[in-house]
């Protein structure tokens, strides 16, 4: 599987490639810049792109912008954005077009090699790889203004926030210690007042929650 990787700083950047290196991937390109991101992306045609938001020469959202612009080249390019912090912008930008293998992870929260290298295989895979942090502000943001969440019991927010992060029904009712049809329950209770198609297809699920969230109303 080839990677191209970009992140700015030597001894992460380092860390990475090592890494992946040891878990079977093939780096195509680990650069330091948006331009050479640019380059890599057109020139490599990765299997994933695994970024960091904020790149040389700019420092602002380089990465972002020249993954965006390399999924718009290739629809449905997978793009694992690394970041320091939530950034909700960001966060919306990524989720905008609607497609599969996508996501977003705070650095300071990827706590083993194995979280981290299960990430990048499921966006490789076209699945979804979403920080619960990112989740939660992106719920706090809909939740003020929006009503169908308001009306939300609070298992069913707890589900949404678990079905967003790309777990199965199996998965949610393991963290929950629940049964899988009290899950099932609770996730056509939680498509039905958000107004979304079920789906059955849990990357399918997880693209329609995050689109509703994402809806400026």
């Amino acid at each position: 599987m080839r990677v191209v990787l970009a992140e700015d700083l030597f001894l992460l950047r380092d860390g990475l490639v090592r890494m992946l290196t040891a878990f079977g991937f093939e780096i195509s390109a680990a650069v330091e810049t948006g331009p050479e991101l640019t380059r890599a992306l057109a020139e490599s045609e990765p299997d994933i792109a695994v970024v960091d938001v904020r790149l040389p020469p700019t420092h602002t959202d380089e990465g972002l912008q020249c993954a965006l612009a390399a999924r718009r080249a290739r629809p449905g390019l997978p793009v694992l954005v690394l970041s320091q912090h939530v950034e909700q912008l960001y966060a919306r930008e990524l989720l905008a077009d609607g497609t599969g293998g996508i996501g977003y992870l705070l650095k300071d929260r990827v706590f083993d090699a194995e979280q981290f290298i299960d990430a990048v295989r499921r966006v490789a895979a076209g699945g979804t790889a979403m920080d619960p942090q990112v989740i939660q502000q992106l719920l706090a943001r809909r939740s003020a203004e929006d009503r169908p969440l308001r009306r939300l019991t609070p298992r069913e927010r707890e589900v949404l926030e678990l079905m967003a992060q790309g777990r199965s029904n199996a998965g949610i009712a393991a963290q929950l210690v629940v049964t899988e049809r009290a899950v099932a329950k609770h996730t056509s209770n939680i498509f039905a007042k958000l107004g979304l198609e079920v789906s059955d297809d849990d990357n399918r699920r997880v693209l329609a929650v995050l689109a509703h969230l994402d809806q400026d109303r």
